[in-house]
């Protein structure tokens, strides 16, 4: 995997990860809802990104 490709998955993560602790210093409880927000918003975000740059490898092209 590219360089490039390694500081674009670190940057969408920390973006991802600090938009979760936001969320989560913001709620008064955690609920199951709150959980579910995270993993969907993990889902959305990361997956797109895995299939398009770690699973198709260099045929991303």
């Amino acid at each position: 995997m590219k360089t490039s490709i390694v500081i674009r998955f670190v940057l969408l993560g920390i973006a991802w990860a600090a938009t979760v602790a936001l969320l989560l210093t913001h709620i008064r409880r955690f609920t199951a809802y709150h959980a579910f927000v995270i993993v969907a918003s993990a889902i959305i975000v990361f997956v797109p990104m895995y299939k398009k740059y770690v699973k198709n490898g260099d045929n991303h092209r």
